[in-house]
């Protein structure tokens, strides 16, 4: 009889599974080959307990206790048959003692109403247990996280459901970033139409060294697909040929093409963690850990920005009312092997140098042009202007997010008393290891040990100081963090966007230049009495082909217009409110330091 826990039947696919892992992982880590055996978790019917079955003895314990260590190596989450499943290195507690094991933890599909999607994965409200989502972090060099019990670097990080929250509003005070209140909207709001007949979003992401694999999960009620609900893996190279796949069709000449996705970059990161790990003999654990922490919340930031910019390009397509219906999107969608998309060699990057080239020439010459519509000549001018602006607000959005990054308190390291001077000596030393970011943190710190060595009123000034740099810290990286979504983020997409936009007008730019060379060449072929018939069929064609343009184009840019429009208000006002939260709060904090350190409270 087949193992069950919470009303819930273990498959043999499960079992399988199950023992797959316990070999992947015990021949990985020296610490776990010491492991005689693995536990079976499943989540219970109220979804905040977790039983343990063991030896055919059922243990119940709250979530948040039972599963110390979130964190877990080699773990997949994914459908298989009626349950979802992970492979966790946990500790949990058993009515003799306490226990460290390898835990298989697989829940089932809540039952939904009749129809369609009846069934769906329970939400967990573990508070950083458990969650349904997983990134594993790049490696990292051997001695990073040496001084942590664990060696994280090769442990996953969670993610939430892109679709459902993409950015973070800030940082956490805590090492948990992904609790519920980090759920924010999409990092970039480009004011998409909803339809319920094609509904796609990224449920899924997993990061493997340099590769991201995303899972595209897709609703439909079209006749086009063969079934109503399905998810298939793609990776990066794949949505670039998707999006080439529209720039080289002539149908869709006429139309605005969604911006490829930018692709995954976690090149900083790496090396922010190696600069963390030559600089760890010079920390405390404390302070290691806080860095550590730090850098695990950047880089989970990054990867969901990267992710966000994904599901906003396939949203784009899915929300089009004519790309949406193309023969190469139903396949990204729904065929479920590798699509065998590689990347370009260097003869053809090599290739598309010289047609940007040619395309660039050419497209001055076009420019030239005066345009038969006003509307399209007024469009092209603004444009051009609305392009060169984005470009330059982009820039200097980035300065300033920088600028907070890299706040440094500025004090006289002279005026303090003797006591300090070794400290402050050894902090410059780390300072020029470690970047700018972390400066207030190393201030904070020295003062809170110069605090900590006495019981004198100096002292206390000390750790209140202390407090109050560690504090504003933490206010300024959450500044840097809502400017960079609410703003940078968006910048960034429109001005991807709006290129996408110029390269519609000239696209309709060449098809005017086209048809007004082919009435020339007809005016020449009637003037000869020559080869008219032929000139004639080349002027029709090429007339056809500027009309079609015309008529989608000027749709299309109406509702450009309409959507950066609506973004950049939402966004704006948005971020103004985030900065007003921010500046009282600074208020509020120098405030109460003062008021302490004058003795009124």
């Amino acid at each position: 009889m087949k193992p069950q826990a919470s009303g819930v039947t273990v498959s043999d696919d499960v079992i399988k599974v199950f023992n797959d892992m316990k070999v992947r992982k015990s021949s990985t880590s020296d610490e776990v080959k010491k492991r005689k055996k693995a536990v079976l978790f499943c989540l219970s019917d109220d979804k905040k307990k977790i039983i343990v079955e063991e030896d055919k003895q059922i243990l119940v314990g709250d979530i948040g206790e039972t599963v110390e260590d979130p964190y877990a190596c080699f773990v997949k989450l994914l459908p298989l048959n009626d349950c979802r499943y992970g492979l966790y290195d946990a500790t949990y507690e058993t009515k003799e003692s306490k226990k460290e094991d390898l835990v298989f933890i697989f829940w089932p599909r809540t039952p939904g109403p009749q129809g369609r999607g009846a069934s769906r994965w329970p939400p967990l409200h573990a508070s950083g247990a458990l969650e349904e989502q997983l990134v594993t972090f790049p490696k990292a060099p051997p001695t990073a996280f040496s001084a942590s019990r664990d060696v994280t670097a090769h442990r996953p990080i969670r993610t939430p459901p892109a679709g459902a929250a993409m950015m973070q509003e800030g940082l956490d005070d805590g090492p948990d970033f992904l609790s519920e209140e980090d759920r924010g909207p999409r990092a970039v709001n480009v004011d998409l139409q909803t339809d319920a007949t094609l509904q796609v979003d990224i449920s899924d992401a997993l990061s493997e060294r340099d590769k991201v694999k995303f899972t595209v999960h897709t609703k439909s009620t079209l006749p086009n697909f063969k079934q109503n609900e399905f998810s298939v893996v793609r990776q990066h190279e794949e949505f670039i040929w998707l999006h080439d796949s529209f720039v080289e069709n002539e149908e869709y000449a006429g139309f605005i093409i969604p911006p490829a996705p930018p692709r995954p970059d976690f090149d900083a990161s790496r090396e922010k963690l190696q600069k963390l790990g030559e600089g760890e003999g010079s920390m405390t654990k404390e302070e290691f850990t806080k860095m550590k922490q730090e850098l695990e919340a950047e880089y989970l930031a990054i990867f969901k920005k990267t992710v966000a910019m994904h599901e906003v390009f396939l949203c784009r397509v899915a929300a089009h009312p004519v790309l949406r219906k193309d023969l190469n999107f139903h396949v990204f969608l729904e065929y479920n092997q590798d699509l065998s998309v590689r990347g370009k060699n260097k003869k053809e990057k090599l290739e598309d140098f010289f047609k940007n080239v040619v395309k660039s020439a050419d497209g001055v010459l076009v420019a030239g042009v005066k345009d038969v519509d006003d509307f399209f000549e007024h469009e092209k001018t603004f444009l051009l202007e609305y392009h060169n602006r984005v470009k330059d607000a982009s820039i200097k959005s980035d300065r300033m997010i920088r600028s907070h990054k890299k706040l440094r308190v500025f004090f006289e390291k002279k005026q303090l008393s003797d006591k300090t001077d070794l400290i402050a000596h050894n902090m410059t030393d780390v300072e020029n290891k470690l970047s700018a970011a972390e400066d207030i943190n190393r201030i904070a710190s020295t003062l809170y040990a110069l605090g900590t060595q006495d019981s004198t009123d100096m002292c206390k000034f000390f750790l209140k100081v202390s407090e109050l740099f560690e504090k504003t810290r933490k206010i300024e990286a959450r500044v840097a963090a809502d400017e960079d979504l609410k703003l940078a983020d968006l910048l960034k997409y429109y001005l991807r966007e709006s290129q996408a936009a110029k390269d519609l007008l000239y696209r309709r730019g060449r098809a005017l230049v086209d048809y007004e060379n082919a009435n020339k060449a007809l005016d020449k072929a009637r003037a000869k009495n020559k080869d008219v018939l032929q000139a004639e069929t080349t002027q029709q064609v090429c007339c056809q082909k500027f009309e079609k343009i015309s008529e989608s184009a000027k749709q299309e840019l109406v509702d450009f217009k309409t959507r950066r429009v609506a973004a950049f208000r939402k966004n704006l006002v948005e971020l103004a409110e985030l900065e007003l939260k921010h500046a009282k709060g600074n208020l509020q904090l120098l405030q109460s330091c003062l008021a302490v350190l004058k003795g009124d409270t």
